[in-house]
């Protein structure tokens, strides 16, 4: 917890040098440096709310004197023209602020936005909507926190985390065993992950129902089916419902690839378990936030 609340710290600071430099020179040409105002972030559009937590570091970081105060909490509805938060102090910090925090808090918001629509999609299916590792460099612990305000779950943060064995792994490994045949190579990467020690979560990217089988047999703890039509995927389903009576734990079942909100809810009846939307971070659009100064 320490070392992410010292990486966002880190975050912003970048991101307020980017925008600030070596200083506003609108505010300081328009604004005498004793000058207090009042100010409100907005939603210009419905949505959740995700973010509302961070701004007031983004506007601390600026000036310690600014006040906040959060009126709709992560995780909550906020309608068009609702206020988010809530802020007074110096007016040249504020402004100074102002792009750093709407930019964060509009694309987080937008994420969690997107991922509830998703969720709602989804319903009533026992399906787990997930995220997956298709984040903006350096802004993945506040995408993948955002996707959790919008009733999703986060898969694995990065690659120290989980092994998630990928066609390209198992292709890699077959350019360095000759004559080797691709199902044994299967359960070959299977079987080595699952020696990693501490323990972790091993899941197997498959692309086809015979490499399904072959996957099956070597129990990992899930198996990916990307970009697999529906009647391949209730197959598969049959085949693990039908193998969980020998098997001594669950074995999950994972789509992803070419997942919309159109098609979610037809995926999630096939019986599976999760399914993994890459687009939840790098195709959400930003909710429409506004700061608006406040006259007396």
């Amino acid at each position: 917890m320490m070392a992410a609340s010292h990486r966002l710290v880190r975050l912003i600071r970048e991101a307020l040098q980017e925008d600030v430099g070596r200083g506003d020179l609108t505010s300081r040409a328009l604004i005498p440096p004793s000058q207090r105002v009042r100010a409100t972030l907005i939603a210009k559009q419905s949505g959740i709310v995700a973010g509302a937590a961070f701004c007031p570091k983004v506007f601390r970081l600026v000036d310690r004197r600014i006040r906040c105060t959060i009126v709709r909490r992560d995780g909550q509805t906020v309608r068009r023209g609702q206020a988010i938060l809530r802020l007074e102090g110096p007016a040249r910090s504020i402004l100074g602020a102002e792009r750093t925090a709407v930019n964060i808090l509009g694309h987080l918001c937008g994420v969690a936005t997107f991922t509830a629509q998703f969720v709602r999609r989804a319903r009533p299916y026992a399906v787990t909507i997930l995220d997956t590792r298709k984040t903006l460099p350096g802004l993945r612990i506040l995408e993948k926190y955002a996707v959790r305000m919008g009733g999703g779950q986060n898969h694995r943060m990065g690659l120290y985390d989980a092994v998630l064995i990928k066609t390209n792994h198992l292709r890699t490994m077959q350019c360095g065993i000759r004559n080797a045949e691709f199902g044994m190579v299967i359960q070959d990467a299977i079987a080595k992950a699952e020696r990693i020690r501490p323990r972790k979560f091993v899941e197997i990217e498959v692309t086809h129902l015979r490499e399904f089988k072959k996957a099956l047999e070597a129990k990992p703890d899930a198996i990916l089916l990307d970009n697999w039509n529906v009647a391949d995927i209730r197959k598969a389903v049959l085949l693990r419902n039908s193998a969980l009576r020998t098997l001594h734990s669950a074995l999950l079942l994972e789509v992803s690839g070419g997942v919309t909100l159109r098609n979610v809810r037809r995926l999630a009846a096939t019986g599976v378990d999760r399914i993994s939307i890459g687009a939840l971070t790098h195709s959400a659009p930003s909710l429409d936030v506004s700061l608006q100064v406040v006259i007396p």
